[in-house]
């Protein structure tokens, strides 16, 4: 039979280990309560008034090349880069799951990286700025790879 100071050692090691999954647990919960959290944010802003505004407006622009572009339109006309930028660098970092992103925004992506690739192009060239929306591009270039690797299973 086991004596007092033996039960009470078995009895605060299984403590331990209950308190070690009770964390664990809470901490997992955190992390997915935090990601719930950014995505309602993230798509709160690309369902915003605004932002629907401005990538209607670049949608319905017509440039062949950089120097029209430039004649016709300012830089302030390819903010709706920058929210698909940071959204490229939550994916980059692991902080945001690809298949959140897909069910969220690939069209969007999509068309809008078509439409301004060009244009992105010639302005990283002018600029000597190879980094300018370089988080967008990965974002599509990602989105396009997961595409092609869904392909077969929808055939």
């Amino acid at each position: 039979m086991l004596d007092v100071p033996s039960t009470s050692g078995i009895v605060a090691a299984v403590g331990v280990i209950v308190g070690v999954i009770f964390a664990v647990l809470e901490l997992r919960n955190l992390v997915q309560a935090r990601q719930t959290d950014l995505v309602i944010r993230l798509y709160s802003t690309s369902s915003s008034k605004e932002f629907r505004e401005a990538h209607k407006k670049i949608m319905a622009k017509e440039f062949e090349d950089y120097k029209d572009y430039e004649k016709w339109y300012g830089w302030s006309d390819l903010e709706v880069g920058l929210f698909f930028e940071g959204v490229g660098i939550l994916l980059h970092r692991k902080l945001i799951d690809i298949t959140l992103v897909d069910d969220l925004f690939s069209h969007i992506i999509k068309v809008t990286w078509e439409k301004t690739k060009q244009v992105t192009e010639n302005i990283r060239k002018h600029s000597k700025a190879p980094q300018i929306y370089e988080w967008f591009e990965y974002l599509y270039n990602e989105m396009q790879e997961r595409e092609q690797t869904l392909q077969p299973l929808t055939s």
